[in-house]
């Protein structure tokens, strides 16, 4: 069985790319084919969220094994097959590929087809350029960087910090001597 993505950018009106894959290829073939069509370096990790049909990220697949500790399955792109996920045609996807900014494609699984097979993926249409890969740390916008710090912390920790709070007794050791000496505990 074929799947047929189609790939739309938020960024970037004219942008499409639509990608032929097997069924029984690996996600980790898709982001190679997603790479490969809009011509990105695979220097960077990325992930792909099966979505809801509102663009809910209901599950992560990733590029490399996250040492997680939760009870929920992880997926990692190289064992994960396209058909353990996927099933339906309409189905969302979104493929991270700028983490710092959450930048993304938008994918939909547009058309299945029985009775065929590919060796390898094809990017089968190609319209308009891809956004950049890389957003410079400059063009950032600091908004989205408090959002993801999140709202209730600066970058450097906590803002009420207050520098007369600082015990200087508990520096003495880092002159001289031992700061780990029993007298010190």
């Amino acid at each position: 069985m074929v799947y047929k993505f189609l790939l739309l950018s938020d960024e970037i009106d004219d942008f499409k790319r639509e990608i032929a894959i097997d069924s029984e290829a690996t996600f980790f073939d898709l982001h190679n084919a997603v790479l490969d069509s809009v011509g990105y370096e695979r220097d960077q990790i990325a992930s792909f969220f099966l979505c809801s049909d509102d663009w809910t990220k209901l599950t992560e697949v990733t590029l490399i094994e996250m040492d997680t500790n939760s009870d929920e399955d992880s997926y990692v792109m190289d064992k994960t097959r396209l058909d353990e996920g996927l099933e339906d045609e309409g189905q969302k996807l979104m493929y991270i590929f700028d983490y710092l900014t959450e930048r993304a494609f938008y994918m939909e699984l547009h058309e299945i087809i029985p009775g065929k097979n590919l060796e390898k993926a094809v990017c089968t249409k190609s319209v308009g350029a891809p956004p950049e890969q890389m957003t410079a740390i400059e063009d950032v916008d600091p908004a989205l960087l408090t959002s993801v710090l999140g709202s209730d912390e600066s970058f450097y920790g906590d803002e009420d910090f207050d520098m007369d709070e600082l015990d200087p007794e508990g520096f003495d050791g880092l002159g001289g001597g031992n700061p780990y000496d029993e007298e010190n505990f």
